[in-house]
């Protein structure tokens, strides 16, 4: 058997070895002659699989360690029988802890209050849910909008797009990249927005229209943006122009990364009847990347700043990728992993 990876997967070395033959190269550069005898592919979002990769190789399984899937073309994927397994809500903690400290860090810097805010979460996925749980617990009032999620559970809980963008401090987008999300960040979405509120994407870049959210970020308060258009490419003049700028690694915490591999792993592993590793999962190599419990209880806007700070100190994302905006994976690349967070 023959195995191709993606040489930034974390913790992968080693794993499949005794049982296949496996080359690494970066995401980027797999090419289709690197999988014409190749069974297998393990990937992140820099190898995009569709029949220019694919055609005439004998890839009969696609494993992705990342909750996305639209670097893949799945449709031709299923019409040539090629398998494919995401590692959905392997990341969602960790966005979820970029988002509090985006926040919490952006208003401490401009003096904003968060006390009374209300919270817009645009995509109520397994992301999003965490960024809804965290809200609540912050004391946050939320509003909810996930048509998919509406039309299964009904509208109680969730309310219309105009309704959320109209009533929120902080607008936060967690949505899949599909024909229904492509460019909703629109012109006419800032403009029903309320002014001064916070701008939150660290989802797909391809959600956002640059030069919609260029326009409109004098009215708007603090703007944070983890995921661009056209990656590695990043548009400067807006990278300029928002508060929190850093290279889509929203995600990037050593436990979304574990969680990500296992799942790649394991959907290989059971697909080829490799039962050693059907539950497999990345030892912790120190005690200090455990992920922490920590307890808000009681404290002030600063003292829930600074202690989210502590854990993860977003503001040294965003000086590294503005030093150094050419180095965009690069910067992915070589990221120091960060321990997650959590309330319970």
């Amino acid at each position: 058997m023959k195995i191709v990876a993606d040489s930034a997967i974390p913790f992968l070395e080693g794993v499949f070895e005794p049982y296949a033959q496996v080359v690494f190269k970066p995401g980027g550069e797999i090419r289709r002659e690197d999988l014409i005898d190749a069974d297998a592919l393990l990937i992140r979002t820099r190898t995009k699989c569709n029949a220019y990769l694919l055609e005439g190789t004998s890839v009969k399984i696609i494993a992705t360690a990342t909750i996305g899937t639209d670097h893949i073309d799945m449709p031709w994927c299923k019409s040539h029988d090629i398998f494919v397994q995401n590692a959905p809500g392997c990341n969602a903690g960790g966005v979820m802890n970029y988002v509090f400290s985006a926040l919490y860090g952006a208003a401490s810097r401009k003096n904003i209050p968060l006390t009374g805010s209300t919270l817009g979460i645009i995509g109520v996925g397994h992301v999003g849910s965490r960024v809804e749980q965290m809200a609540r617990y912050l004391g946050f009032k939320v509003l909810l909008n996930d048509p998919p999620r509406e039309a299964a559970e009904g509208p109680a809980q969730f309310c219309s797009l105009d309704e959320l963008l109209a009533g929120s401090d902080i607008v936060t987008m967690h949505v899949p990249l599909d024909e229904t999300t492509r460019r909703m960040a629109d012109a006419s979405f800032f403009d029903k927005m309320k002014l001064g509120a916070f701008f939150i994407n660290a989802s797909r870049g391809e959600v956002v229209v640059d030069d919609a959210l260029m326009n409109a970020i004098p009215k708007l308060g603090p703007v944070v943006i983890d995921t661009w258009n056209h990656e590695p490419e990043v548009n400067q003049t807006l990278m300029s122009m928002v508060d929190i700028a850093t290279p889509h690694i929203a995600g990037y915490s050593y436990q979304g990364k574990q969680r990500g591999t296992a799942a790649a792993v394991r959907a290989v592993a059971h697909f080829f009847g490799i039962q050693d590793l059907y539950e497999f999962f990345p030892k912790t190599e120190l005690a200090e990347l455990e992920a922490v419990k920590l307890d808000f209880t009681g404290m002030t806007q600063g003292q829930i700043a600074s202690l989210i700070q502590y854990n993860y100190p977003i503001f040294t994302d965003d000086f590294m990728f503005r030093s150094n905006p050419g180095d965009f994976e690069k910067l992915r690349t070589d990221y120091r992993y960060r321990k997650e967070f959590y309330i319970y």
